[in-house]
């Protein structure tokens, strides 16, 4: 039995040039970050991914097989999370203040299914539909996507999971509700053991 083609490299869709893919791969988005793993195209290609390091791979990338040929990647549907409201800004902050892959559009937010994240945007006044689409989220700040160190598609809800995210809620809407006060004002300096400030005398 002939052993399959291997991919020991990448190719990214803007340099992408030259000939053609010969099939396709269909992958949601845990499945686009990987290292070595044996994949099957639609057309019936199977080979062997053995990469140097973990990458992830975004719709329109390409494998690059030992033979010179082409695999390209084709972002799968998946359940998602539709999110619209008056103020998108804010509550994409607030996804991306918890980590959480999100996919930017004018008119929306997408990330993957969290009932935690799920009921805290609704406290936040946002409007939640469930679509079915393939997930391309932003990258990285510096275009490095996701990596190992700090990768947080992998969304685990415990009941302490829940709790951070409900204190993490409560301390947004009791910050938010000492500033709305004209009164509130920070004092400058550090008070010392006598709880008297620097310039007191």
């Amino acid at each position: 039995m002939s052993q399959p083609p291997v991919a020991h490299s990448i190719l990214r869709l803007a340099d992408l040039a030259g000939p053609k893919a010969s099939d396709l791969v269909t992958l949601d988005y845990e499945d686009r970050f990987l290292r070595r793993k044996m994949l099957l195209g639609t057309g019936g290609t199977r080979f062997l991914v053995d990469l140097p390091e973990t990458v992830s791979l975004n719709h329109g990338d390409c494998f690059v097989l030992d033979d010179g040929s082409l695999i390209q990647v084709c972002a799968a549907s998946e359940t998602l999370c539709a999110i619209r409201g008056k103020d998108l800004v804010r509550l994409a902050w607030h996804i991306g203040n918890r980590h959480t892959p999100c996919q930017i559009e004018t008119t929306r937010l997408l990330i993957r299914q969290d009932k935690v994240m799920a009921d805290m945007l609704s406290r936040l006044g946002a409007e939640l539909s469930i679509v079915t689409e393939p997930f391309m989220p932003e990258g990285g700040a510096y275009g490095l996507g996701r990596t190992h160190g700090h990768d947080h598609s992998h969304v685990h809800v415990t009941p302490k999971h829940a709790e951070a995210h409900e204190h993490d809620l409560r301390h947004d809407q009791q910050h938010a509700q000492q500033h709305d006060h004209p009164e509130h004002q920070h004092r400058q300096g550090h008070v010392g053991s006598s709880g008297r400030g620097p310039d007191d005398a």
